[in-house]
């Protein structure tokens, strides 16, 4: 037996060797000094403005938490609070995608004179498709493809009277998330969230829409295995939302009898959401710099961040072990022959 010993110390080393790869850490890719969301909240030094100067004659007053105007033989200012929804945060509206933009493109030019007629209230405001259906300057982005895959779902087809692109994208303050996240995925998943939650978070917003109590989604979700985590690491519509093979951010939002609830779609080598949160990084880098990456490390994703050296080590070991004993079984045959 003694010239079989090399056989287990062999064995034993490719066991050791397996470990010590496994637990040396890898190194994400560099990042850079601001990425993702908060490289594009910044507003770049060498922007030019063509109609700030025109936007200043509404937000003098819309910029501000009170309006104030003189009455005909008032001997003093009237002053009176403004309306919440009626404040523009100026710095949130100038880093948003519509920065260029004059007030009076979407608003009716009626707005100019002031006090504003009550009526203007009911202005019906222009949607994403009156500017951007059918427009070959915005074909990358595929608006019309959005707009078929929204019109199947609940939101449009439960409400969509009540329900438009602004009820989820503030036409103020959206930004071009999905392809300026770069590595910055957490960013990424807390600004996705925050669209779904400023409704279902928000009674007062949600009974706007459904004439009904806003669940709870906390107790919604109490199936959910640690729950919190799933929140911070997973955007509700990686659940909600159909996969979809050619938009970066699907808009075809399921019934809720309809939502993923298996763990195995998520948590496996091949998880769905390679082809919805990552999808974008996937088509970026291709799957092996993804997996390799340090992006996918908050997911627990079963067999998705494989380390090729370390299985074949490890195939190795199992093999050598198998082979040791097959071996050794031969011998004493041999012998007893």
């Amino acid at each position: 037996m003694k010239r079989y010993k090399w056989v287990s110390w062999l064995i034993f080393i490719l066991i050791g060797l397996s470990f010590a790869i496994a637990l040396i850490p890898r190194a994400p890719e560099k990042a850079e000094e601001t990425t993702g969301l908060q490289a594009y909240a910044q507003i770049p030094a060498d922007r030019v403005y063509t109609n700030k100067e025109d936007n200043e004659q509404c937000l003098k007053c819309h910029a501000k938490n009170h309006v104030e105007y003189m009455a005909e033989d008032a001997e003093k200012p009237y002053k009176q609070k403004m309306y919440t929804e009626c404040i523009i945060d100026t710095h949130s509206y100038y880093t948003s995608n519509h920065w260029n933009f004059k007030c009076i493109d979407c608003h009716t030019d009626e707005y100019a004179s002031f006090p504003h007629k009550a009526e203007l209230r009911f202005e019906a405001i222009a949607g994403c498709m009156d500017c951007h259906g059918g427009d070959p300057q915005y074909e990358e982005f595929m608006f019309d493809q959005i707009d078929q895959e929204y019109q199947k779902s609940v939101h449009f087809k439960l409400q969509s009277e009540s329900f438009s692109c602004w009820s989820c994208h503030d036409e103020h303050y959206y930004k071009l998330n999905a392809r300026n996240r770069k590595d910055d995925i957490m960013s990424a998943i807390q600004y996705d969230n925050d669209i779904c939650l400023s409704c279902h978070a928000n009674t007062k917003k949600y009974q706007l829409i459904a004439n009904k109590m806003n669940p709870n989604i906390l107790e919604k979700h109490d199936w959910l295995p640690n729950q919190p985590n799933h929140f911070k690491h997973v955007r509700c519509i990686e659940c909600h939302a159909e996969i979809n093979d050619t938009l970066i951010v699907s808009h075809n939002i399921l019934p809720k009898d309809k939502a993923v609830k298996k763990c195995a779609e998520c948590h496996s080598g091949n998880s769905q959401l390679m082809a919805s949160l990552y999808k974008y990084q996937l088509e970026e880098m291709g799957a092996f710099r993804l997996k390799t990456s340090g992006l996918m490390d908050q997911p627990v994703l079963i067999g998705g961040q494989r380390n090729t050296l370390l299985k074949l080590i490890g195939n190795l070991a199992l093999f050598g072990a198998i082979g040791a004993v097959l071996i050794h079984f031969a011998i004493r045959l041999f012998r007893k022959s």
